[in-house]
């Protein structure tokens, strides 16, 4: 009677079990003597193949290699595959993990990477705006000069 083995990670159970005690992965038939799935194959059958296609889309930046491999990790559990890269025009050499990393992912699981990053708090859900709008800097300019104006003459009133 062949025994029952675990396709994660091995291990060989008996003929009464389904489930892997350890992972809780469904048993097959196999060897004993089978080897354990490599980590790299593992990651792999975590990726949906229908967030895997279309050109690479950077959705996060991390402050370094540490952190945008954490991220990889929180997008890899939900599916998404991604891509770490050094950022460009940071001067680092290459050896170091210090540095500012993109975190690219494909372009059919961009909304689903944004999704996960909005969950984890790691991005906001409103796009970024690059300063203060034109009105508001307008209005503030004319009070300044409202201000400076008000002080030039109050100046001259008490000199003449």
């Amino acid at each position: 009677m062949t025994p029952l083995v675990c396709p994660s990670c091995g291990l060989a159970q008996t003929s009464s079990e389904r489930f892997c005690a350890s992972c809780g992965v469904p048993l097959v038939i196999g060897e004993e003597d089978s080897e354990p799935v490599s980590e790299r194959h593992e990651r792999a059958r975590k990726i949906k193949p229908q967030l895997a296609e279309g050109e690479l889309v950077r959705v996060v930046g991390a402050r370094n290699q540490a952190e945008g491999e954490f991220i990889q990790g929180l997008l890899l559990e939900e599916g998404v595959p991604s891509i770490l890269r050094r950022s460009a025009g940071f001067d680092v050499p290459d050896f170091l993990a210090a540095g500012p990393r993109d975190v690219l992912v494909p372009q059919s699981g961009v909304t689903a990477a944004r999704e996960i990053l909005l969950q984890a708090e790691l991005i906001s859900p409103e796009p970024a705006t690059s300063g203060i709008s034109p009105v508001r800097l307008l209005v503030g300019l004319l009070l300044a000069l409202a201000v400076g104006a008000l002080v030039v003459w109050a100046v001259f009133s008490l000199h003449s």
